[in-house]
């Protein structure tokens, strides 16, 4: 019989300088249910990948002086190292600048445009470039992009639509006959009352202005809308419209889309109509979960709170923060991230709990039976409650791995080792062992204790890809038949004569303080260098006070990276007359070479200060928001030591 299928997919990552925790976040999840299904005997597709055309990638690109492959290159470089760090079982990985995605959206393209779905016009509106969104006056908030609450800019240029607004009541059809389709609920009732019932308008689906895209076959001044690119990955990477379209006939419509809140309407509504348009199945479900926040504000690298998920796996192991990830948070909900509150679930849930169980498990067996518990066994009191606990639990979580529920599931495995720790209390194996005549009951105890082990080990594979194997090591169950999913539905899997192996403890205490120290102290804002780019309080101030600064146009010479640091260029600048040394922190953001020939904006009645030894003479003036970082340049034949004002 042919295996069912289960394909899940995330949201194709825009390629960050920086990764942090956050970014994680959705894949871990897509991860743990994509195991699960494995383990269940589904056929699994799993797919992720990264989101590489845009106006933000070309003009980040442009801004460290190399061509926008060249940039997505290396940073796609690091997210395949980081999922293969975390031990992500991805099936794809799709880039957008892959020439089958290519080619496939062009088709789509082309496919709708040939079905009347697509039409040209002229777009003018509001565009925000870090979110590649389209948004109308009134669906600013004070003026800016709701969703991420930076500046937008009015574009006017010759653009293609997609009839957005005739999908509109067809989309409010299917989310109320489909009450599973958009989740959690309080998403579905957003995506109606905020966009579909207020009325959609068309969508602006092409670009001229710049051309970092997929070019339209037909009309070669435009490139595809990002979004469009980028969501049609979905069906593009099994093979749509492609020679081979085996892949998207056994896994299409997908089971779940995984993305985070801030792109459900992407997802939920032009996604959707997209695929009413070309005649294909809707997928059965997207699940929009929360943002992992730090310390109550979201992850960001501009304000310096990013934590770097390859320093705390190689600092305290993939498994204990993989738990911590779908252990802390309701799914769906929005949570907080603390090195403090990982520490204390490390410390109670994994050591306390967990290590601290197998540990006293195997340390009992081998010193009260020589490592091998004997045939004859006697049941007792406590036994039916325990076995009846774990008679539940599989099921349990299965019914909550189906709903995308792990810190819940996790929250009933724990719930059953918590209750084989009070099993110990209870039946006071040390009192037993004091009696030749008790061994029969201390051997019927120690085997209920590696009874529940294997069977807590089965369940937890979903979450924790490390664990479970050094636990089979230390009970003796390496290359057993009794380890596969069902077998955790029925007690009495542990085979009998085996030999277990004490090993080292699967999850050490940790010095809370000592560890919160440690991190503090690798923290970016901790160690940040002193440059030139310091902020300051956001007050205000006087005309007087601004004309107290000396601001010139200063144009580039020579630029070199300062030996010993990665965030600092040294630069040598003309101003007028003079030429003058300045020290930057912008070396992440831009090549020497790329700088050499600019004429730049220089604070020049800034005390001298030095950094790192070197005396800069001056501030080069930079915006910045979130990992960008743009240099204030002045494009017009100006002199320099010219005064801007």
């Amino acid at each position: 019989m042919e295996k069912k299928t289960f394909y899940i997919t995330t949201p194709i990552y825009y390629p960050s300088d920086k990764l942090h925790i956050g970014h994680s976040y959705t894949t871990v999840a897509a991860d743990a249910i994509s195991r699960y299904k494995r383990l269940r005997g589904y056929d699994v597709m799993f797919l992720t990948g990264t989101d590489e055309h845009g106006q933000k990638i070309q003009r980040k690109a442009e801004a460290k002086g190399v061509t926008p492959k060249q940039y997505v290159d290396e940073i796609v470089a690091g997210i395949k190292e980081l999922w293969k760090l975390m031990k992500i079982t991805n099936d794809r990985f799709i880039r957008t600048t892959d020439k089958e995605h290519e080619s496939a959206v062009q088709k789509i393209f082309k496919k709708l445009y040939d079905n009347g779905d697509i039409y040209k016009s002229e777009y003018e509106g509001w565009y925000c470039t870090p979110c590649e969104s389209f948004w109308t006056k009134t669906q600013l908030k004070e003026d800016k992009c709701p969703d991420c609450g930076r500046e937008v800019e009015l574009t006017k240029e010759e653009s293609y639509f997609f009839k957005l607004s005739k999908y509109q009541d067809r989309l409010i059809r299917h989310i109320e006959e489909n009450p599973e389709f958009i989740q959690p609920v309080s998403r579905q009732n957003e995506m109606l009352n905020n966009f579909l019932r207020p009325g959609l308008e068309d969508l602006c689906v092409s670009r001229t202005t710049f051309n970092w895209g997929v070019p339209v076959t037909f009309d070669d001044k435009h490139v595809v809308y990002v979004w469009i690119d980028a969501l049609s990955n979905y069906i593009t990477a099994l093979g749509y419209l492609s020679e081979d379209d085996s892949a998207y006939r056994r896994y299409w419509p997908a089971d779940v889309h995984l993305v985070g809140k801030e792109i459900v309407r992407f997802h939920t509504i032009i996604w959707p109509a997209m695929l009413m348009a070309l005649g294909e199945p809707l997928p059965k479900q997207v699940f929009g979960h929360g943002w992992l926040l730090l310390e109550g504000g979201k992850m960001s690298k501009s304000v310096g709170n990013v934590v770097d998920p390859v320093i705390l796996i190689n600092k305290y192991g993939l498994d204990a923060i993989r738990y911590f990830l779908l252990r802390e948070v309701p799914f769906g909900s929005d949570g907080v991230f603390s090195n403090e509150a990982l520490f204390q679930r490390m410390n109670s849930d994994l050591a306390n709990d967990l290590g601290n169980l197998l540990s006293r498990t195997v340390a009992m067996i081998d010193k009260y039976f020589g490592g091998v518990l004997p045939e004859q066994q006697v049941e007792g009191e406590f036994d039916n409650e325990l076995k009846a606990v774990y008679a539940q639990l599989p099921q349990k979580v299965e019914e909550l791995m189906d709903k995308l529920q792990f810190s819940t599931a996790l929250a009933e495995i724990w719930r059953a080792i918590s209750r084989t720790n009070k099993y110990i209390d209870e039946t006071m194996p040390w009192v037993l062992a004091k009696s030749e005549e008790n061994k029969p009951r201390l051997a019927a105890v120690m085997y209920n204790l590696a009874e529940s082990l294997r069977i807590v080990s089965i369940l937890i594979q979903p979450f924790m890809p490390e664990t479970p194997e050094k636990i089979w090591q230390q009970l003796g169950l390496t290359g057993s038949g009794a380890l596969d999913w069902e077998s955790a539905k029925q007690w009495g899997g542990y085979p009998r004569g085996t030999s277990v192996q004490k090993g080292d403890v699967i999850f050490p205490r940790i010095d809370i303080k000592k560890e919160l120290e440690a991190l503090e102290a690798m923290s970016p804002v901790q160690k940040k260098e002193p440059s030139d780019q310091q902020g300051s309080e956001k007050v205000q101030i006087t005309i007087d006070d601004f004309a107290k600064l000396d601001l010139r146009a200063a144009k580039v010479l020579e630029a070199e990276k300062v030996e010993g640091s990665d965030k600092l260029l040294k630069l040598k600048v003309e101003l007028g007359g003079e030429v003058r040394q300045v020290v930057s922190g912008i070396a992440k953001h831009y090549t020497p070479e790329s700088l050499v020939g600019k004429t730049v904006i220089l604070v020049a009645n800034l005390k001298p200060v030095k950094l790192r030894g070197i005396e800069s003479q001056g501030m080069i003036l930079a915006a910045s928001n979130d990992d960008t970082l743009v240099v204030a340049t002045l494009d017009g034949p100006i002199d320099s030591g010219s005064k801007v004002s």
